[in-house]
């Protein structure tokens, strides 16, 4: 799969071990920094995976920050970009299954590492399901 990652400083340690683990997996991984610890304004290194998915460049992004959250509002500002904030495998499974998610939002902060692996695992190997819910909801009455 080709897969777009960046992080801001806050992600960055589990960027580098995440680039390791998914060309480990045979994926093709374009990382968009950032390259070090030092303080660094997130958007500019969030926005760029966004977009690569964004324009079909990437099938899927991965993005990284203290909490997340505010990796994911850059990216989902970008068109064609849904990205999800994962905290564990059911939230990865349902936001592919559910949301078709193709942008993955964590929080290095706030998750282990060990966890943050299983997390991408589980997430790059769900399918979106698409119309096969059994169940619709209707969101709006005519």
């Amino acid at each position: 799969m080709r897969i777009a990652i960046g992080s801001d400083h806050a992600g960055f340690r589990y960027k580098e071990e995440i680039l390791k683990f998914l060309r480990n997996e045979g994926h093709d991984v374009q990382d968009f920094g950032t390259d070090s610890e030092a303080m660094v304004d997130y958007p500019l290194f969030i926005r760029p995976v966004a977009e690569a998915v964004g324009r079909g460049e990437r099938e899927r992004g991965i993005v990284l920050g203290g909490s997340g959250n505010g990796e994911a509002m850059v990216a989902n500002r970008v068109r064609g970009v849904r990205c999800a904030v994962c905290w564990d495998e059911t939230s990865a499974r349902l936001s592919r299954e559910h949301n078709d998610a193709n942008v993955l939002s964590l929080g290095a902060r706030l998750i282990e590492l060990g966890t943050v692996l299983k997390i991408i695992d589980v997430w790059l190997a769900t399918s979106f399901l698409g119309g096969r819910h059994e169940k619709r909801i209707r969101l709006i009455d005519p």
